[in-house]
């Protein structure tokens, strides 16, 4: 099943967004990333765009997952436009989301739209979900 990464290396470059990303700042610990990765995916897929049916992690709207050594995690997300309707709404689901999975102590999302999302990103699942075959 084709679908997007998001465990992020230590040495990735940030992406080409403003340098005020909150995220910017987490150092991704791997050990502390494979222990709360499966708890913060599960969490991430209860929160579902209000315009299509798919969760937002099916929908291939998020890009990385980092889990630094205290536990605090940094999402990088985007939407399916720029001027998504659920703009202001979506960050906070998910960040509330996060935050509320045991272990995690802080979550820190962002909005980019470096790369653009496309139907590309979406999974399998979602393709056929939403008919798109």
């Amino acid at each position: 099943m084709k679908h997007l990464p998001v465990i992020q290396p230590e040495s990735a470059a940030a992406p080409s967004e403003p340098s005020e990303l909150r995220t910017a700042g987490i150092v991704n610990d791997p050990a502390r990333l494979a222990e709360l990765q499966p708890s913060i995916l599960a969490a991430i897929k209860t929160v579902f765009d209000p315009e299509i049916p798919v969760n937002i992690y099916d929908l291939g709207l998020i890009y990385d997952v980092l889990v630094d050594a205290s536990s605090v995690v940094g999402v990088r997300m985007t939407l399916t436009a720029p001027n998504c309707p659920a703009a202001q709404w979506l960050p906070g689901q998910v960040e509330q989301k996060v935050k509320a999975v045991d272990g995690v102590t802080d979550a820190r999302v962002d909005v980019v739209f470096d790369p653009p999302w496309d139907r590309e990103r979406m999974s399998d699942a979602a393709k056929l979900q939403l008919g798109m075959w």
